[in-house]
């Protein structure tokens, strides 16, 4: 009994200790950008708005954020698309050694990530002449993130029911309007979350805006943040905790909206 009692506290110390560890930044996160002097300390705010006058001031803060919103609804449209219609082919199509490929594209997407593989990427966007163009970036983003994707959407595609494709065949429906009309409104759901899945990659992603995008007017909020330091190598506080905020509330609204109305699940279909 005793054992069990100390077992338990244990238990909810560790979960305590957890809670903490990641509740603090947070409210540092919202308090920070309403101090007019904030430091590394939590503190309650005196709830002034110079620090967002500041950033309102700033050439590239806002431009940033609409660049970031481009890239990633860019890539989100993009990766989707693709994605289902290759999904949807690979799930109906009986092809050999299809699994095997599918396990191959998700072991090769996860072992050479984006960051391994940045020289011959950067030599590629040389070579087409997409240095410097946010399209360019987009396409890259899309490649990487296009394995992960379609794998996790086939899944979707094997839960539909094949007799609703039938049904619509025997009426006459081509296969785009089959795939339109009967397979998108059921796999819906897969498609809402690799859309959110795509953003959020896209979002916080500083690397390859920062190595293919030598135009600050074109740099995403992620690269923009990394300039937000004093002459003497020091963080700006009062800037890069308003930006912060402003940066991070897009996704968060966008997860709120979505999974209220599709909910989040890696499984898919329907029911039979």
């Amino acid at each position: 009994m005793t054992r069990h009692i100390v077992g338990r506290i244990g238990f909810y110390t560790l979960i305590a200790v957890l809670m903490a560890f990641f509740t603090v930044p947070l409210l540092w996160l919202a308090a920070a950008p309403f101090t007019s002097d904030p430091t590394y300390e939590v503190s309650l705010p005196d709830f002034t708005f110079t620090n967002f006058q500041a950033i309102l001031e700033h050439p590239y803060a806002l431009g940033s954020l609409y660049n970031s919103l481009l890239l990633a609804v860019g890539t989100a449209v993009l990766v989707v698309l693709l994605a289902a219609l290759a999904a949807y082919a690979l799930s109906r199509v009986r092809i050999p050694g299809r699994d095997a490929l599918l396990y191959a594209l998700l072991l090769l997407s996860s072992i050479i990530t984006g960051t391994a593989a940045m020289v011959p990427l950067f030599q590629l966007a040389v070579e087409l002449n997409l240095i410097d163009s946010q399209l360019g970036l987009i396409l890259i983003l899309t490649g990487g993130l296009l394995p992960a994707a379609i794998f996790m959407l086939k899944d979707f595609m094997d839960s539909t029911p094949k007799s609703y494709e039938e049904s619509a065949r025997v009426f006459g429906a081509s296969p785009l309007q089959i795939v339109g009309h009967v397979v998108v409104p059921l796999v819906r759901p897969g498609l809402a979350t690799i859309g959110v899945w795509a953003i959020a990659n896209v979002w916080g992603n500083f690397l390859m805006p920062y190595l293919l995008l030598s135009d600050i007017e074109k740099q995403p909020g992620a690269v923009i943040m990394f300039t937000l330091y004093t002459e003497g190598g020091q963080a700006n506080l009062p800037l890069l905790s308003t930006f912060g905020l402003l940066y991070s509330v897009p996704v968060v609204l966008m997860y709120l909206f979505v999974s209220k109305k599709y909910g989040f699940r890696f499984h898919g279909g329907i029911k039979r």
